[in-house]
């Protein structure tokens, strides 16, 4: 891996653990349910519950591979099991390329632009074709940079495996054909990673971007954001953080593990954590801040769906009657129960404001019970942001909808699936590499 106190790694494959695997499963299967379910009684709610979750976790796991791969590019020496924490997030890319086909069949239900055609001047960019072609395009060649990424990573550990099920062991025989040594593997694999690191970096950022124009910002076609593929990008690159710190927690004592989570490591996860929340509200800030003095209807909208009243009120044309109006103090409560603005103050509470506040000093970053419950919070946080981008743009008369029973339980469904994939990446095949002590 990073430094050389754990260039020497092996994979460590084992049973997977019960009952959080049969939970996993249960909450896999709950979802499934109800999105057939919901497909029958209320299409629309099961699709929109459907592609925010596909972008939540999409984000989530491709960031992931971009964490361990910037560990790659940068020579890092601090992350030891954190890089093979991200590339289990990363198991989950291949599935992100299938649910985007699937969500093929839903498009009617989200894109205005499908149903009735888009807006005169947009023809060339939102059209079937274009669109699915694009985004299933860019999604197919990330799965493939991944999946290249992490057989390259995972083979110098798997040499020789004697643990584990017959699969685990017959697959790790079929990954180290051709064997060359111990230190010319791992030299070859370094080699190798960083090759492909930056290109994937480079894929990720630009494609991205494209697909957040695509699935998220065109559900509302006349309104265009050139910061909004920064910002739902980096949005995936801080939930895989927090993901990374929660995970961390975890497995402090999983096998082979004990002792390698360090204080030192935790409060380096921490400090990224603290840093990237800060960016991603800069970001936030960047675009709502030219959209607000703009005051340009075609931006103002987007915003105004989500913040409500109380953050883009009317104050008047001239300079003079806005000085005017914003003399006093203007804060009003019940403007915040308009729109979605309870729920955007939701997604500010939980993605900057709790980890700014009590990641500020050096203790908590370092105190596992600190930590992991920052970064659940910043992961709920997340997930309530997605939803936020998302439903407003179609459901405009119900501000909750997206908290209702259906919703929540596809929602349970994709975080059981994840979990699960998680699982068996991490336990089975080709398992959570760990410092090799012999």
């Amino acid at each position: 891996m990073s430094s050389p106190s754990t260039a020497a790694e092996k994979a460590n494959p084992r049973s997977l653990p019960q009952p959080l695997t049969s939970i996993c499963l249960g909450l896999a299967l709950l979802g499934v349910g109800a999105f057939l379910y919901g497909l029958r009684s209320d299409p629309q709610t099961a699709w929109l519950a459907f592609h925010t979750n596909f972008i939540y976790f999409a984000t989530l796991s491709q960031a992931g591979l971009i964490m361990a791969a910037i560990f790659v590019i940068v020579g890092a020496k601090w992350p030891g099991p954190y890089r093979r924490l991200a590339e289990g997030l990363a198991a989950w890319v291949p599935v992100t390329l299938v649910l985007s086909i699937i969500g093929y069949f839903g498009g009617d239900y989200l894109f205005e632009w499908l149903r009735e055609g888009a807006i005169h001047g947009k023809e060339p960019w939102l059209n079937a074709t274009r669109f699915y072609v694009t985004d299933i395009g860019l999604l197919a060649v990330l799965t493939l940079l991944t999946l290249m990424f992490l057989k390259t990573s995972a083979r110098p550990t798997l040499n020789n495996l004697n643990s584990g099920s017959s699969f685990a062991q017959n697959m790790a025989k079929s990954w180290t054909s051709g064997w060359k040594g111990d230190e010319e593997e791992r030299a070859a694999s370094k080699k190798k990673l960083e090759f492909i690191s930056p290109i994937i970096c480079l894929i990720f950022a630009f494609g991205y971007s494209v697909i957040a124009f695509d699935q998220v910002m065109s559900m509302e076609q006349s309104w265009f954001s050139n910061l909004f593929g920064a910002w739902v990008t980096w949005g995936g690159i801080l939930s895989a953080v927090a993901a990374m710190a929660l995970l961390s927690v975890l497995h402090m004592r999983s096998p082979g593990l004990e002792g390698h989570i360090t204080e030192s490591r935790r409060h380096d996860i921490g400090k990224l954590l603290f840093a990237f929340s800060t960016f991603w509200m800069y970001l936030f800030w960047a675009q709502y801040l030219v959209i607000w003095y703009g005051n340009l209807p075609e931006e103002t909208q987007f915003l105004f769906n989500r913040l409500g009243p109380q953050f883009l009120i009317d104050k008047g044309q001239s300079a003079a009657a806005f000085a005017a109006a914003w003399g006093p103090w203007d804060w009003d409560w019940a403007r915040l129960s308009q729109n979605h603005g309870w729920h955007s103050m939701v997604v500010w509470l939980c993605c900057w404001i709790v980890p700014f506040a009590v990641l500020m000093g050096q203790k908590p970053k370092k105190t596992p019970w600190i930590l992991g419950p920052v970064a659940a919070v910043v992961l709920f946080g997340l997930w309530c942001e997605r939803n936020l981008l998302i439903w407003p743009s179609v459901v405009k008369e119900d501000s909750w909808l997206w908290l209702s029973a259906l919703p929540i339980c596809i929602g349970l469904g994709f975080l059981g699936a994840f979990a699960l994939v998680f699982l068996v990446y991490t336990r089975v095949f080709p398992s959570l590499a760990v410092p090799d002590e012999g």
